[in-house]
């Protein structure tokens, strides 16, 4: 058994999460909800093998030049996702946004359309704006409390604005849906059909909850995986984005060929030793790890669910599918979205990820990670229902 109750101390650590909310103007006792990493110590394995090499005490240039890293992967990927990959579609980055900025280089020109689903993680229209791209933004269809894919607007959009990267989320963060395959099916054969590069975002592909699953974009079909880049890491799942390393799958070499040219001129040519050292050992050790930590983000989830029917029934749970990431529409209390902000962060002292960041259809939600001891996510629960009180029902 894992201590996922332990309380760790971040602040002080030159933790993003808890170090910047002072310099953001935040209130300096204030709890942080917003981005996306995990209050919970990596597996013991893990920080076992950091541990090992930490005491070789050289960190010379390094790369993967045995075949235990490609193993690692091979099997976890195989046994998690029936998905059998190949040494040759391999290549490491240091983060999957890094890899999605590349990939839009690789495989696009300046003012070229690229295709987003939104309300969607940020990054996604930042690098495409911030690569001279035109975004070109699928709003999801919010119906019943539950997202939708729109593809006869997705196909719309790609025939009329010349549409030639789609920018795929699966599972889908914010909104928490794990696309089925179906929803894959419609999308992949569409792209085929019009010639349109997929870049696939897998990095929340180990968080499904049960009666879900994940199921890897270029895996369905031979001709998905002829246009796709897979764009993956152990960071989310293992609590290791400081660690700067992520895996990105293509099988097509052409494309890969492109890619590889376009990493180079970044001047990227090795990974962060500690990174992969870290990522290895996840893959081999870490499966019990990780079945545990599902189990307790579920008791999270039902702890969250229930808070909300008791004591905040104006608030609604879009209901997750997959992440550690919650989606709150807060529609029903009728308040504008700058004024429910500052009453979470000024009154309730909780500092969440305002749904407007995310874009078109985000306005009147928030984003809770709820991926914190149990004790922790209550004190957060108690704080937004006192920032409330008086302002919504509940």
């Amino acid at each position: 058994m894992y201590n996922f109750d332990e309380i760790i101390e971040r602040r002080g650590t030159s933790s993003l999460k808890y170090d910047l909310a002072v310099k953001k103007g935040m209130p300096r006792n204030i709890l942080p909800f917003w981005v996306a990493d995990m209050d919970f110590k990596s597996p013991p394995e893990v920080l076992e093998a950091l541990s090992r090499r930490i005491h070789h005490g050289i960190f010379g240039y390094s790369d993967t030049f045995d075949e235990s890293y490609f193993n690692a992967l091979f099997n976890w990927y195989s046994n998690r996702f029936d998905w059998q990959i190949r040494p040759e579609w391999l290549i490491k980055s240091p983060g999957v946004v890094f890899s999605i900025c590349t990939a839009i280089r690789a495989l696009t020109k300046p003012g070229d359309a690229v295709l987003i689903q939104q309300p969607v993680y940020h990054p996604f229209e930042s690098s495409v704006k911030g690569n001279d791209r035109r975004p070109i933004v699928n709003r999801l269809l919010y119906i019943d409390g539950r997202y939708q894919m729109n593809l006869y607007e997705f196909e719309r959009l790609i025939v009329e604005e010349k549409v030639k990267l789609f920018i795929l989320c699966n599972p889908h963060n914010p909104v928490g849906r794990v696309w089925t395959r179906e929803e894959l099916t419609q999308v992949g054969d569409i792209c085929v059909r019009h010639g349109v590069y997929v870049i696939s975002d897998e990095i929340h592909q180990d968080f499904v909850y049960p009666g879900y699953r994940h199921l890897v974009f270029a895996g369905l079909k031979p001709e998905y995986a002829d246009i796709a880049i897979t764009c993956a890491a152990p960071s989310k799942t293992f609590n290791l984005p400081g660690l700067q390393i992520s895996n990105v799958f293509i099988s097509n070499a052409k494309i890969r060929r492109l890619f590889i040219e376009e990493l180079k001129k970044t001047g990227y040519t090795l990974p962060n030793l500690m990174g992969m050292i870290a990522c290895q050992a996840a893959y081999e050790e870490g499966a019990k790890w990780l079945d545990e930590l599902i189990g307790y983000l579920a008791g999270n989830l039902a702890l969250f669910r229930e808070f909300l029917t008791e004591e905040l029934p104006a608030i609604s749970l879009v209901e997750p599918e997959g992440t550690y990431l919650v989606w709150l529409d807060f529609s029903k209390s009728g308040l504008p979205d700058r004024e429910l902000e500052q009453l979470l962060i000024q009154k309730g002292k909780i500092w969440l990820s305002p749904g407007s960041i995310f874009g078109a259809g985000g306005q009147g939600f928030q984003r809770f990670n709820i991926a914190c001891p149990r004790t922790v996510l209550q004190q957060g629960l108690n704080r937004m229902k006192e920032a409330l009180k008086g302002f919504i029902n509940g």
